[in-house]
């Protein structure tokens, strides 16, 4: 999810998003239906043959609409596609985002976001894989809101690890280094990863999440 290692700033939150440009601004029922009507086919299209190679005369094809039902939604089709890729990233760099009371030991917090990170990469097929397979088009205001996501997420699972490492759950050496390699791994899934293949979502996510916890060095305690 477009992952960075740059200094942690502080939360952003789900409300914190890239100001959008679309024309139509009260939301609905019936406006939630229709944007989802457009997103849901954009988001096809723009799998099958990419952003460049698809356009705003395309989606309003698959839909069997008119043009400016389309516009009423959304300026362009870039609004669009940063619309589509901004829910995945929410939901994975989200996925720490407990109650300040939650009593769990560090962890099994840890568990719980990188596996909920994960989780949200595969369930947000294939919007979650928009950011690694063309980056370069994204408008700089929607960078630098997914940027602070992601320091979002970093700002709680770096103190997590060493927290959980200080309870001797975990055996590694630079946090940094650890965080970043371990929520690294579903990015290589853009290249390979389909729904229906060999492994189900849920053993594809379970087996990643085997690989994230060798990397962190989770030592399993004795019973």
């Amino acid at each position: 999810m477009g992952i960075t290692s740059a200094t942690p700033h502080k939360p952003s939150g789900r409300n914190d998003r890239p100001q959008g440009t679309g024309r139509q601004r009260a939301a609905t029922a019936g406006t939630d239906v229709q944007r989802e009507r457009i997103l849901q086919a954009a988001a096809q299209l723009f799998a099958a043959q990419g952003y460049a190679n698809t356009t705003m005369a395309q989606i309003v094809r698959a839909l069997d609409v008119t043009k400016p039902f389309v516009y009423y939604y959304f300026r362009d089709k870039q609004e669009i596609f940063e619309t589509l890729s901004w829910r995945p990233a929410v939901d994975c760099f989200t996925a720490l985002d407990f109650a300040a009371d939650d009593p769990r030991r560090a962890i099994d917090k840890i568990k719980d976001g990188i596996e909920g990170l994960i989780r949200a990469t595969v369930t947000h097929h294939p919007c979650a894989f928009f950011a690694y397979k063309e980056p370069q088009v994204y408008r700089p205001e929607y960078l630098a809101a997914q940027k602070k996501l992601a320091h979002h997420f970093y700002d709680q699972l770096c103190p997590l690890l060493e927290e959980a490492r200080r309870d001797g759950d975990l055996d590694f050496r630079e946090t940094k280094i650890t965080a970043l390699a371990a929520c690294s791994l579903p990015g290589f899934l853009y290249s390979w990863y389909r729904p229906d293949g060999r492994l189900s979502p849920d053993e594809v996510v379970a087996e990643l999440s085997l690989l994230a916890w060798r990397v962190l060095g989770l030592r399993e305690r004795g019973g």
